[in-house]
């Protein structure tokens, strides 16, 4: 929840004219208000549009929501559903998470389905089954396999957002690489194919490390995108 119109046309031109889309998959995700400023912003571009955060529900009498059908009408093509600051702060269980992906996907949203462990769970031992616990909300449905193969994940250890910290590479590839194991056991093959992202205080310093590791397929950029040279050199690291 930052920024200004301003800021927002100003950031996304300059991810623009950086010319990441020829070699990534960029996606910027403003607050709901911007969404049409920075929308504009990269028309015509590869750079994708995506949301902070969609309803489960279908459009009615839900004051304050953003339905899935009004952000793909807005043009957007991803949505984060389930990061932690949701979860943790206005209630968003594993079944709602999970209703929220069924209900994007419907609508042709690609899900950023965020997964991750407290400070107090990692300390505890937790973290795999934690991860596990939020992913089987989804993996346990009929329908897995086809959302699995619309969806990206996002690993966010939640003590290393926001504080500076982050999750070392070995730790980062620890997990990735128990999200994919959890994922074959729906179908190995798309548990190979799904792109599993790292979210966790990546800034240009720590992101050519963190995104060589063999099950991190990206990030999920935080702080550092509210600066152009910061996201853009975050963006570069991937390219090392």
């Amino acid at each position: 929840m930052n920024g200004s119109r301003a800021m927002a046309s100003a950031l996304a031109r300059a991810v623009v004219d950086a010319g990441l889309d020829n070699a990534l998959d960029v996606v910027l995700c403003p607050p709901s208000p911007y969404l049409d400023v920075v929308g504009a912003s990269i028309a015509g571009s590869g750079v994708a549009l995506g949301a902070q955060d969609c309803s489960e529900y279908e459009p009615g009498a839900y004051t304050g929501e953003i339905a899935a059908a009004m952000l793909a009408d807005c043009g957007c093509g991803y949505a984060i559903v389930g990061h932690s600051e949701r979860r943790q702060m206005f209630g968003d269980t594993d079944a709602r998470v999970v209703a929220k992906i069924k209900t994007a996907a419907a609508h042709g949203l690609t899900p950023i389905f965020c997964v991750g462990e407290t400070l107090a769970e990692r300390r505890a031992d937790a973290t795999e089954a934690v991860i596990a616990r939020q992913l089987d909300a989804l993996l346990a449905l009929p329908e897995a396999a086809d959302l699995l193969a619309r969806l990206v994940i996002a690993y966010e250890p939640v003590w290393a957002i926001g504080t500076g910290e982050s999750a070392t590479p070995a730790q980062a590839q620890a997990v990735h690489a128990a999200i994919r194991a959890r994922l074959a056991t729906v179908d190995a093959g798309l548990a190979a194919r799904t792109r599993i992202l790292y979210g966790g205080s990546v800034k240009p310093d720590n992101a050519a490390e963190l995104f060589a590791m063999p099950d991190i397929d990206g990030g999920l950029i935080g702080g550092a995108a509210l600066v152009a040279a910061s996201f853009i050199a975050v963006c570069r690291a991937a390219l090392a």
